[in-house]
């Protein structure tokens, strides 16, 4: 790094807890490439332009940086869950053949298929937690009503693990995507616990088989003679689980929110049911509070945009800001609930890109649907302003949805 060269701090700022940073602009139009200085101190790259962020994520030889790897720390000294240190997945194959093996086992589990079959027991849950919602009197919570419960619900029984354990797996999942909300301490009890948890539920299942999908993947292993071994399995329902909590979670939150700051949007879906699915496609494009990105650590050179970064380089891909890229998408800081097509990065690219993104669209349509037939008059109960942002993760979303009809 020269001297003169500009080193940004990050997280970027924003105005608003839905607002995307300025910096984000100039950013593509003029460097591209950018260091940035994490919260640990250490530096990184950062790539925002949607052409660059998609390369790299489609790069088959590179993956999230491991414990092994010398990679820029996210967390200061002493902080940090699994998720941040490179703990995460250590059973499981980052790269390569290994990796693919285990993509096709579970990504059997994740058609658009199977989550049509699943689409009537959510449609279910949505109505109960929305008579819950209603019987317990505006103004509401609707990211703790709604927006939390239903795809904790929903991975609990694919996972069929008891959803009454709920809190547990809320707090030990906090832990895992910490960057600075917990002590070490606290992070490696958590993952601790977590891991024995679904270590006994893993060996429960391989005792007495199941249908569901843990249940499932133990018994076609067997078949093929070609399994996940029990630490994949569990490291396996430790990320669904993970996911299930916090990433679909915040995002049902974030697309109200999105929805509602604005309400002439609400009012166009309501007109225009049948706009449901591009809605959700525009709402994960348009979503600017994405969390940190997705890291990669390069095992060789590459050249970005005329720059060679090195083996070694810790590089953060910012889908957020190449989702508003204005050379992809026309109008990319406007929010068209009819844009087609969306060619967005929210689940990444390439072998790496997110294997529950059916799961998660089928939710977010769900609840759409299910609150436009029966809230109509749902409105944002705060300013745009009085919302606030989940800090402390690697993953974005906002603390609370208040709401009233």
């Amino acid at each position: 790094m020269s001297q003169n060269e500009e080193v940004l701090s990050y997280p970027l700022p924003y105005d608003t807890a839905l607002s995307a940073p300025a910096e984000w602009e100039r950013l593509r139009a003029k460097c591209p490439v950018a260091t940035v200085e994490l919260p640990s101190g250490d530096h990184a790259k950062l790539l925002t332009r949607h052409e660059h962020v998609k390369g790299l994520l489609s790069d088959p030889r590179f993956a999230r940086p491991g414990a092994g790897d010398n990679a820029a720390r996210v967390s200061p000294e002493g902080t940090g869950g699994a998720a941040a240190n490179g703990d995460m997945a250590l059973a499981v194959p980052a790269t390569g053949e290994g990796h693919q093996h285990w993509r096709r086992l579970v990504g059997k589990y994740f058609t658009a298929k199977r989550m049509a079959a699943l689409r009537p027991g959510m449609v279910e849950i949505a109505e109960r937690l929305i008579d819950d919602m209603v019987a317990s009197g505006a103004p509401a919570d609707l990211k703790a009503a709604l927006g939390f419960p239903l795809p904790v619900y929903v991975i609990c029984d694919m996972l069929g693990v008891p959803a009454d354990d709920h809190h547990r797996f809320s707090r030990w999942s906090d832990m895992f995507l910490s960057t600075s909300r917990y002590s070490r301490e606290e992070t490696a009890q958590g993952l601790t616990e977590f891991t024995q948890y679904m270590s006994g539920h893993v060996a429960a299942k391989r005792a007495t088989p199941t249908d569901d999908l843990i249940g499932m993947l133990i018994g076609e292993s067997e078949q093929e003679g070609q399994g996940l071994t029990d630490a994949q399995l569990v490291s396996t329902a430790m990320g669904l689980l993970v996911a299930g909590h916090e990433t679909t979670a915040n995002m049902i939150g974030k697309m109200m929110a999105m929805l509602l700051v604005d309400r002439t949007r609400y009012e166009r879906l309501l007109a225009e049911p049948r706009l449901v699915r591009t809605a959700v496609e525009e709402s994960l494009r348009f979503d600017a509070n994405n969390g940190f990105g997705l890291r990669r650590y390069l095992t060789d050179d590459i050249e970005v945009e005329g720059e060679t970064l090195p083996a070694g380089t810790t590089v953060l891909c910012s889908m957020s800001a190449g989702n508003r890229d204005e050379n992809v998408f026309a109008g990319a800081d406007d929010m068209d609930l009819g844009r087609s097509p969306n060619p967005h990065l929210t689940f990444g690219a390439g072998p790496h890109s997110c294997l529950g993104q059916s799961l998660a669209r089928t939710e977010l349509q769900v609840v759409l649907e299910t609150l436009l037939r029966r809230l109509p008059t749902l409105e944002l109960a705060v300013p745009e302003q009085d919302l606030r942002r989940v800090e402390g993760l690697l993953v974005g979303g906002l603390r609370e949805v208040p709401v009233r009809w």
